[in-house]
């Protein structure tokens, strides 16, 4: 199911805390980038911190520029973002701020949390996940009962790691603060635990007053047929590479890209590329990388159209291309209407055969608009 963008934000020493172990919260942001922190929570629809950052720091996560209350309210938005707690345990005092500033507030907990929740503000509502808390029912309940697109998590560590690891978040923005710590008690930014492979791409690095602001996103597939934050970013980029077709009223204008199991770009291409009117996209990728490359049997082929089961141009459809070449996993966006093959299915060719075939249809509108005229 569709998830918001997860932006996750924090500021560290330069020997990587969050804080120090003084009763009093370790201010690691200079006015700039507090600045810049109020910007972004401004353009998001929501801003999420862990109960613990709660207890501990007591934060009202507000819009503090007038202007850009101003500028949220004539677009349309609430002149606050909808403030948003997890905590299991349901355990949370009610005079702390975050329940009484700001708009709306949710706070995500258990079934059990739910029952021990105090009494809080009517602005707040309470949801229980069941027995357990779960992320990816969290985001999909933000994103599909509040219309939550943008959310920015602000803390604590334990929130960071989670989403990390478990491939949920699309982006880390960290503001490099200029002193040590040096307190092994002290909270460190994240845990311990199994990350996603490979190095993640840096996407900005400026100065920000005395701190240095760094923009990273996740580059590593997912694994299985839960989608990772990577694979939004990999197919949509498939999706961009359908637009460079040379159009077509007679065959699909299709994108893809093979990714390695550590992030690594293999391979894109797409349909006609290279003035060869026949050749698919799959097909253009592939046929890039080494048959011998070991890399392909962890690849992950991101194909804006999933790839075709027959076709009359070549000895061999894009699904037995993918076979082939040893591929174990594929991430597609719209699935093949009947335009030119009656009853197409790549996909259930490709399960089939023991491939995960993950659809995200979220991405279903980019990858049609450059077949519009084919497909209305």
């Amino acid at each position: 199911m569709p998830v918001p963008y997860v932006l996750l934000s924090a500021a560290v020493s330069l020997d990587g805390y969050l804080d120090d172990t003084s009763p009093d919260r370790l201010l690691l942001s200079s006015a700039a980038d507090f600045d810049r922190v109020d910007e972004v929570r401004a353009s998001v629809d929501a801003i999420l911190v862990g109960a613990g950052t709660i207890r501990a720091d007591n934060p009202r996560l507000l819009v503090n520029s007038p202007d850009r209350r101003a500028a949220r309210l004539a677009a349309g938005q609430p002149a606050y973002p909808l403030k948003v707690t997890v905590s299991g345990s349901g355990d949370l005092d009610p005079t702390a701020q975050f329940w009484h500033t700001g708009g709306d507030k949710i706070l995500y907990t258990t079934d059990k949390g739910a029952e021990r929740a105090p009494a809080l503000p009517a602005t707040t509502d309470v949801v229980p996940l069941g027995p357990d808390l779960d992320w990816r029912t969290l985001l999909t309940h933000l994103h599909d009962t509040r219309g939550v697109r943008r959310l920015m998590v602000e803390g604590g560590g334990t929130v960071h790691t989670q989403l990390l690891q478990q491939g949920l978040a699309d982006e880390l923005q960290l503001a490099l603060a200029p002193l040590f710590v040096g307190d092994r008690h002290a909270p460190r930014l994240f845990g311990p635990g199994p990350y996603q492979p490979g190095r993640l791409r840096l996407l900005e690095t400026r100065p920000v007053g005395d701190t240095v602001l760094m923009r990273y996103e996740p580059t590593a597939p997912g694994t299985g047929d839960l989608p990772h934050a990577a694979d939004r970013h990999w197919l949509r980029l498939a999706c961009e590479l359908a637009a460079q077709c040379p159009p077509s009223d007679t065959a699909f204008s299709v994108g893809a890209v093979v990714v390695a199991a550590d992030g690594t770009e293999l391979a894109r291409g797409y349909s006609r590329e290279g003035g060869d009117p026949v050749v698919h996209a799959e097909e253009a990728a592939l046929a890039k990388i080494s048959a011998t490359d070991a890399r392909l049997g962890g690849a992950t082929v991101y194909s804006s159209l999933e790839p075709c089961a027959r076709r009359a141009s070549r000895p061999r459809a894009c699904a037995r291309l993918i076979l082939d070449a040893g591929v174990r996993r594929v991430v597609t966006a719209w699935r093949e209407p009947d335009t030119f093959v009656a009853g197409a299915d790549g996909a259930g060719v490709l399960a089939g055969a023991g491939v995960t075939v993950v659809v995200l249809p979220e991405l279903e509108p980019a990858a049609t608009t450059p077949n519009r005229h084919l497909v209305g």
